[in-house]
């Protein structure tokens, strides 16, 4: 396999695990973040038995276990009784089907440990100040522009610079981002304000009209993860660091769980934070010769399957694979690209799906649908199943 010079867009969890992925292939990785530090923001995120196999190749599901939570099931509930219209299990039973477990972890955690393993690679592998302008691309190579006036020359580029990525931008053009009328609340909750054995450690859906809630327990159970989402006409950033009033907060939810009216009572007043979400619909070419994206970049997905990172985890191993497989870059981009493209696509319309399956407007409506439909079933049969390291590439 030929050695290349890769340049990466973006230190968040794609970049940095793709980086580990081509590093462990013997590649030379230069990745570059417009942040002056290497931090990540968010709270929780999951890590399914799909993406497992990718990281125990890079040694990592020790740390992930340590940091992180493994969820007893994936629970459904009513969002005011909270009575439990479906449940399908988690913990042994991922690991049994899949040969991989569920982790819930703190998506700071996860970047920390993704960090730490490109360092162990090459100490200066992450170069900070570095805000992507353009790249411009020859039959030989690549090179990427920044702010400051330098560059970078490569053999390839990888454009893993998020939501909003200058590279993909180069790429695709202009994407249409429609707002889905929905709104994100983000909050996260030491135990220790919470009552003793106050919710089983399962992954917790409250399901009501105009609305859902998602709770789930990190750092090793001592941290509780909770992101509401309500529908609003008032749009705001599509950030994850806006704060809201906890009055807002409050008012969304009144009338819920009294779980929910815990949660919200323990958090920090002045720690909540809520996004906009929005919706774009999947897109069927994300390369060119010398470059191509992964992760939100590529694929970016509203949060109601919790495959996000795991998307972007997945890309990295296959992109290194396919690397391996081709010698010439822009077959080796387009090997890579054929064997995403139709996965990620459905994972990105059945997250969107979701949505509507959440915010049923009745308990009727929610009994029929859950009455008809096996979410764990479903999941495991086309979901978690996939292993990138071993799936067929063509």
């Amino acid at each position: 396999m030929a050695r290349r010079k890769i340049l990466i867009a973006g230190a968040g969890l794609g970049g940095l695990a793709a980086a580990s992925f081509l590093m462990k292939e013997g590649h030379e990785v230069e990745v570059y973040e417009q942040a002056p530090q290497l931090e990540e923001v968010g709270a929780g995120i999951q890590i399914s038995a799909n993406a497992m196999h990718a990281l125990r190749t890079l040694g990592l599901e020790g740390a992930i276990t340590k940091a992180g939570v493994r969820p007893g099931a994936y629970v459904f509930r009513l969002h005011d009784t909270g009575e439990v219209i479906q449940r399908f299990s988690l913990s042994e039973e991922h690991e049994r089907l899949h040969g991989a477990p569920y982790t819930q972890l703190h998506r700071a955690d996860f970047h920390e440990i993704l960090a730490a393993r490109a360092r162990a690679f090459r100490p200066d592998v992450v170069r900070l100040n570095k805000r992507v302008t353009d790249f411009t691309q020859t039959a030989d190579g690549v090179t990427l522009n920044f702010a400051d006036g330098s560059s970078a020359q490569g053999d390839l580029l990888i454009g893993a610079d998020g939501l909003k990525s200058v590279v993909r931008k180069q790429i695709v053009g202009e994407t249409p981002a429609t707002y889905t009328g929905d709104a994100a609340w983000r909050i996260t909750v030491p135990i220790e304000r919470l009552p003793k054995n106050f919710l089983e450690p399962v992954m917790s859906v409250f399901m009501g009209p105009g609305g859902h809630v998602v709770m789930y327990y990190l750092r090793a159970g001592a941290m509780l993860n909770f992101v509401g989402i309500i529908e609003t006409d008032d749009v705001r950033d599509e950030s994850w660091t806006v704060k809201m009033p906890w009055e807002r907060l409050k008012a969304d939810f009144a009338g819920w769980h009294e779980a929910i009216q815990t949660v919200i009572d323990a958090a920090d007043k002045d720690k909540c934070y809520r996004w906009s979400l929005h919706n774009r619909p999947p897109i069927r070419n994300w390369s060119t010769a010398r470059a191509t994206l992964l992760g939100d970049a590529a694929h970016p997905t509203l949060p109601y399957l919790a495959q996000g990172a795991v998307m972007a985890i997945e890309d990295g191993a296959v992109l290194a694979r396919a690397l391996a497989m081709e010698s010439d870059i822009p077959a080796a981009l387009q090997l890579y690209q054929r064997n995403r493209i139709d996965r990620t696509a459905r994972i990105v319309l059945q997250s969107t799906d979701n949505r509507r399956l959440f915010h049923l407007r009745s308990e009727a409506e929610i009994r029929a649908e859950f009455a008809r439909r096996d979410e764990g079933k479903d999941r495991n049969k086309w979901l978690y199943s996939y292993n990138p390291i071993t799936v067929e590439l063509r």
